[in-house]
């Protein structure tokens, strides 16, 4: 269909993986070194688990020692994955009916990222056109991007300089997953004209 965005169009490309042998304590070390929330347990090039932060704090508060317990023995499995060609409604529909909050993101069987929560929430927010808000270090206050230039969301993708407001005039239909104009509320959903019409 057309417009619709899928899941390699939003997906995280970049991951740390940790095999199932390493200690909890040096997944631990790596996700404070990258930033990351979260490490891909990995065989070979095969996801197996997941370690989360939450993984990290229940082992804690049992009072087990993270250098003495392997990730294996903490990891969240099966990990669940999707195809990167999948449109991005589905993929979350996935995970709300899973209760998760991650998805490895396959092409060919082959893991090239990962697809998470806050990814879903970012393009859909960028998607209907709500501008990303940043601190102004000259005052300490929040303004979007596009206000401090003057511009609203049109202005700023006619001019050519942010591609964030791409598609600010359009939103994802919760039915279909497509990239669509002039959305309407039907019972609490954002429904595209197509869908509206079946």
């Amino acid at each position: 269909m057309e417009g619709e965005v899928t899941v390699r169009d939003v997906m995280t490309r970049e991951f740390v993986g940790v095999s199932e042998s390493d200690t909890v304590l040096g997944a631990v070390k790596l996700m404070h070194e990258e930033d990351a929330g979260y490490v891909v347990v990995l065989r070979g090039s095969e996801p197996v688990g997941i370690v989360t932060e939450s993984d990290v704090l229940a082992l804690v508060a049992d009072e087990r020692a993270p250098a003495d317990v392997a990730v294996s023995s903490v990891m969240s499995e099966p990990v669940v994955s999707v195809d990167v060609d999948r449109t991005l409604s589905d993929a979350a529909a996935t995970m709300s009916r899973e209760d998760i909050r991650r998805l490895a993101a396959t092409s060919d069987g082959e893991l090239v990222g990962v697809l998470s929560e806050r990814d879903v929430i970012a393009a859909s927010a960028s998607l209907s056109g709500v501008p990303t808000i940043r601190e102004d270090p000259r005052d300490g206050v929040g303004r979007s991007e596009a206000s401090e230039t003057g511009m609203g969301a049109e202005a700023a993708s006619s001019s050519g300089e942010s591609d964030r407001y791409e598609y600010a005039d359009r939103s994802i239909c919760e039915t279909c997953g497509s990239l669509s104009r002039g959305l309407a509320n039907v019972n609490g959903q954002l429904i595209c004209a197509d869908c509206r019409g079946v």
